[in-house]
């Protein structure tokens, strides 16, 4: 099917309004519902899943230090938008089709609200997971101004519940980035990046694979999703009108399993301040930034002096990610464009300061404990590839036990083809290097032979992340601090259909004895 590029205007996601807010705290409800929603002018509208009945939805804007009350509600339908797998572990029969339970992504929050995959419930709350503790999650918001998101992360159907619409943006502000005279107001906008593909009715399609001629289980589980439409806060390639001015973005990719190498075909650079956990030190002028699934940042794009000029915000990441096909130029190589039509409404005073932060760069200690682990593929019993973390599945025994306080090193030893986004809840960490190492020979015999020199993070990546890029070949080392809770969390893939399909561990902080 194809449609017309930049017939929409882009939306912008409204800002959640609380129910109630005191000096104490602040107390929201939403409530995640289905809805008929334009995701195009020329498809008849589209059933999708939402918070607060839109996709995406609505945005939090809260401030560093504010006690964040929020009621998840689950308002959705009983059968699901798409085929369960019951093959998945998490997705068996028994369990009800439709499963909610909402994390905040980058969040330093308790385990009781973190939004555990076992956590979920159902509408009303008549059946919970094992693990669901709690109605109404806290956040603390102890942390300095950054772009969180938040999102479905119920075990099984992750990637079902996500591309339904289950996502939004999380803003934390501060004192400290407002004194910076960055563009802000209707001059700082999110933008959610996606790929969907769709049916002639205007519903999402989602692939769904033959019956097993054995077992007679139609499983629908695949190795990853890619659409063939990029979706911009959920419009198919809008279009957004500027002023000639600075204009700060935060860029999300919120995609199953796509990444984004994004390029302004007007040649300029983006001037990136931040990355998944807050500012950088200082900008950075870079003509191209990759983003896998779950990354953010944080950049200025000026359009001063380029009135009445369109430009266009491409992608050439190949599908899969590094090894895949390229992109299809006239489809999936376009993401939005940007036209230079509006009026200058006032001078813009607005800066890209010389400096933003400081923070202490983390260098290795012998203390610290190192862990060494696998990212593997597999097949299932099926002939299905799946992916594995340090050649475990969801269910064994908890192996990562880090001490309260204490700071780790990771290191994820890449074994098969694909790059992977690892996130680790609760905690930020620093990417120390990358390295390639002889992948056969570790496969075989479990040691390591290098065959490179240490790879230093890309400049787009030297600040506090949540998520990183763990490409093929290659041990990924990051450095961590295990704080400020105690208790059981979770690490895994976000590439979507790797995390619903075991590609996911628990890990427990344990307090100091």
């Amino acid at each position: 099917m194809k449609l017309a590029k930049f017939k929409d205007p882009l939306p912008i996601p409204p800002v959640l309004k609380p129910k109630w807010k005191s000096n104490h705290y602040t107390y929201y409800e939403v409530s995640m519902w289905e809805a008929k929603q334009s995701l195009h002018i020329d498809l008849p509208k589209t059933t999708i899943w939402g918070y607060e009945g839109m996709y995406p939805g609505p945005t939090f804007e809260v401030e560093k230090g504010e006690k964040v009350y929020v009621k998840w509600e689950n308002e959705l339908p009983s059968e699901h938008l798409f085929p369960i797998d019951h093959t998945v572990h998490g997705a068996e029969v028994e369990k009800p089709e439709v499963r909610t339970v909402v994390h905040l992504h980058g969040g330093r929050t308790e385990p009781a609200s973190d939004g555990y995959p076992d956590a979920w419930f159902t509408k009303g709350f008549k059946q919970t997971g094992p693990y669901f503790q709690k109605k109404i999650y806290e956040y603390g918001n102890q942390q300095r101004s950054r772009a969180l998101w938040y999102h479905d992360h119920a075990i099984g159907i992750t990637r079902l519940n996500i591309y339904a619409g289950l996502a939004g943006f999380y803003l934390i502000r501060d004192e400290k980035e407002r004194s910076m005279n960055l563009p802000s107001g209707r001059y700082e906008i999110p933008l959610l990046l996606q790929d969907r593909s769709f049916l002639d009715d205007g519903s999402l399609s989602y692939p769904e694979q033959p019956e097993d001629s054995v077992s007679g289980i139609r499983p629908s589980i695949v190795s990853s999703f890619f659409g063939d439409k990029i979706l911009v806060n959920g419009k198919v390639w809008p279009y957004l009108e500027v002023e000639p001015r600075k204009y700060r973005f935060r860029l999300l990719n919120g995609a199953n399993a796509r990444f984004f190498g994004l390029t302004l075909e007007s040649g300029q650079m983006f001037y990136q301040i931040g990355t998944d956990s807050g500012f950088l030190e200082q900008p950075i002028g870079v003509p191209r930034l990759l983003l896998a699934p779950a990354e953010r940042v944080d950049v200025i794009i000026d359009f001063t002096n380029l009135e009445g000029k369109s430009i266009l915000l491409k992608n050439d990441a190949p599908t899969h990610f590094p090894i895949g096909d390229p992109v299809d130029p006239d489809t999936t190589g376009m993401v939005m464009q940007f036209r230079v039509k509006k009026q200058l409404s006032t001078i813009d005073t607005t800066m890209i300061p010389s400096h933003l932060t400081r923070f202490k760069r983390m260098s290795e200690q012998a203390e610290w404990v190192t862990r060494f682990l696998e990212l593997s593929e597999e097949k299932d019993q099926y002939g299905r590839p799946f992916f594995l973390l340090d050649k475990k599945k969801w269910d064994d025994p908890i192996t990562e036990n880090p001490i309260a306080g204490t700071i780790e090193i990771w290191n994820f030893v890449n074994t098969n083809g694909d790059d992977h986004p690892i996130h680790i809840h609760l905690v930020q960490f620093q990417i120390l290097d990358r390295r390639p190492f002889d992948v056969e020979y570790y496969k075989k015999t479990k040691q390591l032979i290098f065959t490179g020199a240490p790879i230093l993070p890309d400049v787009t990546e030297n600040g506090w992340k949540d998520t990183v890029r763990c490409p093929p070949g290659h041990i990924t080392r990051i450095a961590m601090t295990f704080f400020p809770y105690i208790g059981q969390y979770v690490w895994h893939c976000h590439m979507l259909e790797h995390e619903d399909y075991e590609m996911m561990r628990p890990y427990r902080i344990i307090p100091q004895s």
